[in-house]
């Protein structure tokens, strides 16, 4: 005998469908989110219960009920999630449940006023905010936790890295705030008052969602970098919809899709590192990789006490190869897209080939050609040289244990060092010519990492130097002033004419099957040829999902939908 029937999602993710299953007699009733156990085929998997449905004897039991289930909020979060990125909703609900089997939950401690930590809130509506990046966005986390004890239920912190979740999650014991981390299963299931993690903790399964507060919401790394490629602002934004619950965003360069959404601004000049930019076209050419200023910048920094004086930065995008004039030190640039210029056989245009040309100098006339090209192991060796300092290397391949008081490397800098005096972009070229629609925002994101090594302009740190053939490009002129909401402005009017997002869809389509998919589009939305797979483009999402529908379903094709 039985008493009901559940529909069961399955972590098969290529049976992407509920399936029905009996439930035995005397387990009483199964809720939507419960884990379990059922048998498929000839083996045995788990799943999550995510409705109900009518009994029938010709139906399998249930085998097992598990622990570590999500709560109904979670099963509708993932199905929408599903949806938005056409996968399997199985992957964002084995996201959501604890890693572990949760047998028992500690009880949850009472979230205490904690002055020490409300008397610095912010007087902040929910929503999207900007703020300079070195601004102390402890007071918004206050913010959201005065508004989580007005309500029953946990407050949710999202940050890019676990090291900034374990810095925060100690700043707030200091202050008296009951806090776990998200991968503790029994505390975040028992309701601790605050939880704090990296992306996944957006799925975080508190028993009842009180605030959402995602920092730093647009840091690449709020991204998976694997299939679906999701995104945790995004998912934070819905789940605080489905659950009623107040939400937070913090952003230093909000690309179009957030600055739509920008509700306040607390972006002073004093919150922007203090700047200096060298343009090697005025530079002495036998300089060296570091020009004379830079070096005599990085002696004073060395004089200071700071663990990490100097630290330089090189980050590689694309190709990494600019062309620039032998004699007045321009850069080869396309004359119809702007973009860099590079070797095509004996002639030189852009990627797209726009317009090939003779190699030349469009400024001077020059047809002696310099390729600016260096890796982080050579420019260390040439810094360690120039400095005569001992030099460390930082990339994500070589993290380096003990760090030298002058490091050189790439974007893996920001996640060794802290602290230092002074901050030397080598080429700053490399992104403001980049071969990447959000170059101009990549960039500026550079600049706001180095500020928070170096610490504002009003602090009286340290500086970040920035070593470009483009002193007079808009994005160097707004990070002098301090004031880049121009720029952001122009990419948001620059977005809407594409149709990027939020002004339209986009997904690429992989695999052997990708093509002829591609093929079946083409009538109906805009499709083209890329260099990883199919890019298709239509003006609203619905559009798009409706269109790809049927194409996930085919074998041999994968969609990433952006």
């Amino acid at each position: 005998m039985t008493t009901h029937a559940v529909q069961v999602i399955t972590e098969v993710g290529a049976i992407d469908r509920p399936l029905d299953y009996l439930v035995p007699e005397g387990w009483g009733t199964l809720e939507v989110g419960d884990r379990v156990r059922v048998p498929l085929q000839s083996r045995s998997v788990r799943g999550w219960v995510i409705g109900w449905t009518t009994p029938d004897d010709t139906l399998k039991a249930v085998r097992t009920r598990l622990d570590g289930g999500v709560t109904p909020e979670i099963v509708d979060l993932a199905r929408w999630a599903a949806d938005r990125w056409m996968a399997p909703t199985a992957r964002f609900l084995r996201t959501a449940s604890p890693h572990r089997l949760v047998r028992e939950t500690p009880p949850a401690p009472v979230a205490p006023p904690a002055p020490a930590l409300t008397d610095g809130a912010w007087d902040l509506a929910p929503g999207v905010v900007q703020v300079g990046p070195t601004a102390d966005v402890l007071g918004v986390v206050a913010t959201a936790y005065q508004a989580s004890m007005a309500r029953p239920g946990s407050l949710v912190v999202v940050v890019p890295t676990e090291g900034w979740a374990q810095r925060l999650r100690r700043r707030l014991e200091q202050r008296g705030v009951p806090v776990t981390g998200s991968e503790d299963a029994q505390r975040v299931v028992a309701g601790w008052p605050v939880v704090v993690g990296t992306r996944s903790a957006v799925w975080a399964p508190v028993p009842v969602l009180a605030a959402l507060v995602v920092l730093d919401a647009d840091d690449p790394s709020l991204v998976s970098g694997a299939w679906p490629r999701w995104g945790a602002t995004e998912v934070a934004h819905r789940r605080a919809e489905l659950a009623g619950a107040p939400w937070w965003a913090t952003t230093v360069v909000p690309p179009p899709a957030l600055a739509v959404q920008v509700t306040r601004h607390e972006t002073r000049p004093a919150l922007w590192p203090a700047l200096r930019v060298i343009d090697r076209r005025r530079s002495d050419p036998h300089d060296g990789w570091l020009a004379a200023e830079a070096v005599w910048a990085a002696h004073q920094a060395l004089a200071t006490r700071e663990d990490v004086a100097v630290a330089v930065l090189l980050q590689r995008l694309g190709s990494g190869r600019l062309l620039a004039c032998g004699r007045c030190g321009e850069l080869y640039r396309c004359d119809i897209c702007g973009g860099a210029e590079i070797e095509h056989a004996e002639m030189v245009a852009c990627r797209e080939q726009h317009a090939p040309r003779p190699a030349f100098c469009r400024h001077c006339g020059s047809t002696q050609v310099r390729r600016r090209r260096v890796g982080v192991q050579g420019l260390a060796t040439a810094v360690a040289a120039q400095l005569a300092q001992p030099v460390s290397v930082v990339t994500s391949a070589a993290r380096g244990e003990g760090l030298e008081r002058v490091v050189v490397g790439t974007e893996a800098l920001w996640s060794r060092v802290r602290r230092a005096g002074l901050v030397i972009v080598a080429d700053f070229d490399q992104y403001l010519l980049a071969p990447r629609a959000d170059a101009r925002r990549e960039a500026l994101l550079a600049v706001a990492r180095a500020g928070r090594v170096v610490g504002g302009r009003g602090e009286g740190r340290g500086a970040v130097i920035l070593q470009t053939r483009r002193s007079e490009d808009p994005v160097v002129r707004a990070l002098e002033s301090g004031d880049i909401n121009g720029v952001l402005a122009e990419e948001v009017a620059t977005a809407r004419q594409l149709g990027l997002a939020p002004f339209g869809a986009t997904a690429t389509l992989r695999g052997p099957g990708a093509a002829a998919a591609a093929e079946t589009l083409g009538h109906r939305l805009r499709v083209w040829a890329g260099q990883d797979g199919w890019t298709v483009w239509a003006p609203e999402g619905h559009v798009l999902h409706d269109a790809l529908a049927g194409v996930a379903l085919r074998a041999g094709v994968r969609v990433d939908v952006e």
